[in-house]
Order: C-alpha cells, then sequence, then structure tokens
C-alpha cells in the first residue's frame, strides 16, 4: 500500500475487499442465472418488471419495451407477419428446403391449401359449371373438382351443390362420387388454417371485435364495442388516473382498476396467446427426433429480448470485474448504475404504489443501497489491494522505474 492507503486499517481494507467480492458474487450469479435460463421453456426477461414500472420515469420505463399493454397481439396485421417470421426461421433453424414436405406441410397449416379439391370422374346429369357458379369449379381435363382455398365451402352452398343432381339420376354411382366429392370438400373446408383462425379472433368475433349496424344507405344505427376496442379505452382510463392519482385512496383505487385491467388483457391477449403455443406445437409435430434434438427456433430480437440481454450480460460482466479485481472503479460505477435503474423502475418514493412483497421501503431500500455500496468502492483502490488491477499497477509502476 501507498502512504494513502496505509490511513485506512489494514481491517477495513479486508471488510471492503470482501464487501466487493460479495457484491460481484451476487451480480454475476444474478446475471448468469437469468443466462441460464434462457435454454428453459421458461427464460427470464425484464418485460414483466418493465411492464410493471412506476414512479415519475415510469412510462420511459414502459416505452421501452415497444409494446407494454400487449396490443400487438391484436393486431391482425402484425401478427401474420410475425408468423410468417416465424415459419421462414422455422425452416432455417432446422435447415428445411422450401420443397421439402415438411415446409409444403408447415404453410398448409399456417396458411392453408390454395384450394380444397377431390378426384371427380365426371358430373352428373344435371350439373353443369354454370350451375355450380363461383361455390365449385370442375376441371374435366385433370378431372378435379375444387373449391377456392380461401372461400371455405359454406353448408347451404354445400346443399346447393348437392341439390343439383337431377332426381332421376340420383343413385347413379356418378351421382354418388359427385355426393361424396361435395361432402368431402365441404369436410376439408371445415379445418381452418391457423392464420383463418386468427382472423376469427381479431376481425370476425363480434364478442372481441364488436358489432356495428347500419342501415340501408350506410348510416351507423347502432354500435356495441368488443373486448378489444373495450381493453384500448380502459388503458387510456387507467393511463389518465395514473396521471392524475396522489393520495392514498386514489392509488388503491388504480390498483384495483390495474388488476381489473389485467384481467381484461388476459381475455383478449391470452386465446392468440394460445394459439401462436399451438402453432408452434403442430409445426414441431413435424419435426423428427434428430430436428428436435436441435433445440428450439430460436425467438426473434424483440425490444424485450434485447434489453433483457443487455440487462444479463451486464450483471455478469460487473460482477466479474468486480470478483477479479480488473477495472474495479469502472465496473462499481456501471453496476451502480444498473442497480439504480431497477431502482428508479419501482421507487419507493412518496405518491407512488408501494411495491407488492413482505418488504416495506421509504425511500432507501436494499436496491440503492447496493448501489451507494458500489460507488464508494469506486471511490477506493480496492482493486489495488487485491485484484488484477493491483499486478497491472505493479507492472506499470516498475516499468516506470526502469525507465527512470
Amino acid at each position: 500500500m501507498n502512504g494513502e492507503d496505509r490511513k485506512i486499517s489494514q481491517l477495513a481494507c479486508v471488510l471492503l475487499v470482501t464487501l466487493r467480492l460479495f457484491i460481484g458474487w451476487h451480480l454475476l450469479y444474478e446475471g448468469w442465472w437469468k443466462i441460464d435460463t434462457q435454454k428453459s421453456p421458461q427464460p427470464w426477461s425484464a418485460e414483466g418488471y418493465l411492464k410493471n414500472a412506476t414512479g415519475p420515469l415510469r412510462g420511459f420505463f414502459r416505452s421501452l419495451l415497444g409494446d407494454p399493454n400487449d396490443l400487438r397481439w391484436v393486431n391482425y396485421d402484425y401478427m401474420s407477419n410475425k408468423w410468417d417470421d416465424y415459419a421462414n426461421r422455422f425452416l432455417a433453424h432446422y435447415n428445411i428446403a422450401d420443397d421439402a414436405p415438411e415446409a409444403g406441410r408447415l404453410m398448409y397449416l399456417l396458411n392453408g391449401p390454395a384450394q380444397f379439391s377431390v378426384k371427380l370422374e365426371a358430373l352428373p346429369p344435371g350439373v353443369t359449371q354454370e350451375k355450380m357458379g363461383r361455390m365449385a369449379q370442375f376441371d374435366p381435363a385433370k378431372k378435379i373438382l375444387s373449391v377456392d382455398g380461401k372461400q371455405h365451402l359454406l353448408a347451404a352452398e354445400r346443399d346447393r351443390l348437392l341439390n343439383l343432381v337431377d332426381t332421376s339420376a340420383a343413385d347413379t354411382p356418378a351421382a354418388t362420387a359427385y355426393k361424396n366429392a361435395v361432402n368431402s370438400l365441404y369436410t376439408q373446408g371445415t379445418r381452418l388454417s391457423y392464420k383463418e383462425r386468427l382472423a376469427v379472433l381479431l376481425k370476425g368475433d363480434p364478442e372481441r371485435v364488436g358489432v356495428i349496424q347500419r342501415e340501408k344507405d350506410g348510416k351507423e344505427v347502432e354500435k356495441r364495442i368488443g373486448e378489444i376496442e373495450l381493453y384500448q379505452a380502459q388503458i387510456d382510463r387507467y393511463e389518465a388516473n395514473h396521471a392524475q392519482a396522489k393520495t392514498k385512496y386514489q392509488w388503491d383505487h388504480l390498483e384495483t382498476q390495474w388488476r381489473e385491467l389485467q384481467d381484461l388483457r388476459r381475455r383478449v391477449v391470452g386465446p392468440v396467446q394460445a394459439l401462436e403455443q399451438e402453432l408452434r406445437d403442430s409445426a414441431e409435430k413435424l419435426l423428427s427426433s434428430d430436428q428436435l434434438a436441435m433445440g428450439p427456433v430460436p425467438q426473434p430480437w424483440t425490444e424485450a429480448r434485447v434489453l433483457s440481454w443487455r440487462t444479463m450480460w451486464s450483471l455478469t460482466i460487473f460482477g466479474f470485474l468486480l470478483i477479479i479485481g480488473l477495472g474495479t472503479r469502472f465496473a462499481a460505477v456501471g453496476g451502480a448504475g444498473l442497480l439504480m435503474l431497477f431502482y428508479l423502475a419501482a421507487p419507493p418514493w412518496p405518491g407512488t404504489p408501494e411495491a407488492p412483497g413482505i418488504e416495506h421501503n421509504y425511500i432507501v431500500n436494499k436496491v440503492n443501497m447496493e448501489a451507494l455500496t458500489l460507488l464508494a468502492i469506486a471511490a477506493m483502490p480496492t482493486g489495488r489491494w487485491f485484484g488484477l488491477d493491483g499486478l497491472i499497477y505493479s507492472l506499470w509502476k516498475s516499468r516506470q522505474k526502469s525507465k527512470d
């Protein structure tokens, strides 16, 4: 130690170094544990913490996620593009060629067929293409009866097609084959693709998207909002009340409103999330055991995932540097800054809701105490007392002396 260092007792030096090692281990383990969970079915994410941010910087922290209220889940165009991206990443990850059978089956699951078709030798007496109209198409050259894959055969249309057969020829082999073909097309059409099921959830379900009744001239007569629009309105209402909340009564009311909002969010978003999981499960069933051994499809780099990985690696790196005593002051200041971000995302300040849990804090909590401790460590040359900083400093001093 130099002269200035000797002003601190040896016991104090040992305790400061030990404190640095303890905090370093805490940060390192916390970061590495979070990284390790990325291999599990439920990887750690900063998303939940930021969604529930409180305090004056609540809006900033929530905005880092890009979609803190999960509204993208109820946007059909966004979800459709997201699933297309998943399909491309699925094929690339498992090295499946675009013309491979597995790729075709995946696209069939996702988008449905271009057409529903069945073999048919000939149309029976009484049935012509003109009479079938746009309900079905018959190709006499290929001997195929088909229906547009996007225009599913309705029950009423099926019955109309069946009734086209002349009653006098109803029992002929040609009529029987035709009826079987029509019924087969109808059965095929009852199986919706995942995108069609998504469209039902986000565009067709009146309970979710609402109903608008209009007169013949287009004038709106009655409007009943659905759960999606109600959810968006409840978000706006909550944010307006949150901006004005000051008293404990208002915060308690907001807490109740927040729980109701989350219940509504689960009703609105939950079915779409379940449908996406079903799509992923169905896609995995297309794989061989060797392909399954390659692991799951990597997640896309969303705002939340980028932020989560930055947090995990920052914790790990700062913790590691504190333990080995390399760039100790930089690591201590960096760790303190990171911890203060955690603190500011949910500060126990006056006029903010108290965080749930068994602890009760007011202004000061464990997070900002640990951050302050790191700043104190940054003010001391603990890396020179015990760490690689000391080795580097000694080598530098030796070189300086040799030059002199």
